[in-house]
């Protein structure tokens, strides 16, 4: 597998180089945005692509949003260009953003995770294989600083299966995870889009994009 890395940290785009060399992928970095979107956005052009980006959300010049801004701008180009956002902040404006449109291929998950290795991988792979990735710690953080009544309601069962539901898992997914019945993963899901006000969809995908854009249209019930 093809995979470009955007990452200001040299001892972090190192680490991930040798980990990703190690598993049998082909690896090249980029230390700036600009670096990245000179080589990689070219409208039209598909054939120097990666399998998989994996970019950090703060890079230089100012440090902010580059990172991600350049994922976004790169998404515009290649719908199908497969995205892992890697950073060590829920930046919530800018990963709605992304994750306005198709979600497939799309994952945001924090930097500890990297600790994790098989995690990592297996995040990666599935962002690759056109998958929905989003780490249960950003989900949690934008719950944390909602003050929605509704949200208040989720049992903390509950909260926890959305978490893996923003994950873009499958109820079978979410069983196995839990180690639970899949008619209790049901009903649980049934549960949590009733009381947040979604309709039921069997598309993973929607379903990830379906609580995103509930979050989204509550900007002032926000801690």
């Amino acid at each position: 597998m093809r995979v470009v890395i955007a990452e200001d940290s040299v001892l972090l785009l190192d680490g991930l180089t040798r980990l990703l060399a190690a598993e049998g992928h082909d690896v090249v970095g980029y230390k700036t945005a600009d670096e990245l979107v000179a080589n990689l956005g070219r409208r039209g052009s598909s054939a120097a692509l990666p399998d998989v980006l994996v970019t950090d959300v703060r890079m230089p010049p100012t440090h902010t949003d580059e990172g991600l801004r350049a994922a976004i701008h790169l998404r515009s180009l290649h719908p199908a260009l497969p995205i892992l956002v890697l950073s060590q902040y829920v930046e919530q404006r800018y990963a709605r953003e992304l994750f306005a449109g198709d979600v497939r291929g799309l994952g945001y998950v924090l930097k500890d995770r990297v600790a994790d290795v098989d995690d990592f991988l297996e995040a990666l792979a599935r962002v690759a294989a056109g998958g929905t990735v989003i780490d249960p710690e950003v989900v949690a953080q934008i719950l944390a600083r909602s003050r929605r009544t509704d949200l208040d309601t989720l049992t903390p069962r509950e909260r926890e299966v959305l978490g893996l539901m923003a994950e873009g898992r499958s109820n079978t997914a979410i069983a196995d995870r839990l180690v639970v019945g899949l008619p209790a993963v049901e009903k649980h899901v049934t549960s949590i889009l009733t009381k947040l006000g979604l309709a039921q969809d069997a598309d993973d995908h929607r379903r990830v994009l379906a609580v995103l854009r509930w979050l989204d249209q509550n900007p002032g019930e926000r801690a």
